[in-house]
């Protein structure tokens, strides 16, 4: 009975988590910071080739319609790491052992995920300002810590599985990595945020490199 109701309350997390996210980071255009106005000209261009290019006919997009699948893939990082932090937390009190499998399972999705946005996903930019410039060197060196922190959270987790039996203390240490691998994230995902809604790198292919659109 526990186990379903952990179970159920990591579905809840899965589906909260990203509509909580969105709703953070409401900004207005007025909140944008400006660049300067040869990167706006240029931009401004790429921007109306992009929506040509769309059919307005159609409401749901085919993956090949977007200029970079980086914002698509990244959310599943987001939530499963988190989720996986969360459920972590949940089994040092229940100390399940198929608990701790699906962790793992939910831990690999998630670290594979955030791999992959970091690495074979991730959009290169050009003509971006020195502050988003800034701003991008957060974003990747917590998504790096991210990953790097996640790899160590799925190989102690494994190694407790087959080796710690799913010892408490081992539990606790792999909880305290999950959790400093979510703030990494999270971290990540603001900074994310800011290079989309303040510094509009993104939409429709702004300020992204033509022949990036995985």
């Amino acid at each position: 009975m526990k186990t379903r109701l952990v179970l159920v309350m990591a579905l809840l997390l899965s589906i909260s988590m990203p509509t909580e996210a969105h709703q953070g980071h409401k900004n207005n255009a007025q909140d944008s910071i400006v660049t300067n106005p040869e990167q706006v000209h240029g931009d401004t261009a790429h921007h109306h080739d992009g929506a040509v290019a769309n059919n307005p006919s159609k409401v749901t997009a085919d993956l090949g319609d977007f200029p970079t699948l980086h914002p698509l893939i990244v959310h599943f990082a987001i939530v499963l790491i988190m989720v996986a932090a969360v459920l972590q937390l949940l089994n040092l009190i229940l100390i399940k052992k198929e608990i701790a499998w699906i962790i793992t399972g939910i831990l690999l999705i998630g670290v594979l995920a955030a791999w992959m946005a970091g690495r074979n996903f991730h959009p290169h930019t050009h003509g971006i300002s020195d502050h988003a410039k800034s701003v991008l060197e957060q974003h990747d060196t917590w998504a790096d810590w991210t990953i790097n922190i996640g790899v160590i959270s799925l190989l102690l987790q494994v190694v407790n599985l087959f080796f710690f039996k799913t010892k408490r203390w081992a539990m606790a240490v792999i909880a305290m990595a999950l959790v400093l691998s979510g703030c990494s994230v999270a971290l990540a995902g603001h900074y994310g945020a800011q290079l989309v809604h303040l510094e509009g790198i993104g939409p429709q292919g702004k300020y992204l490199e033509k022949g990036h659109h995985h």
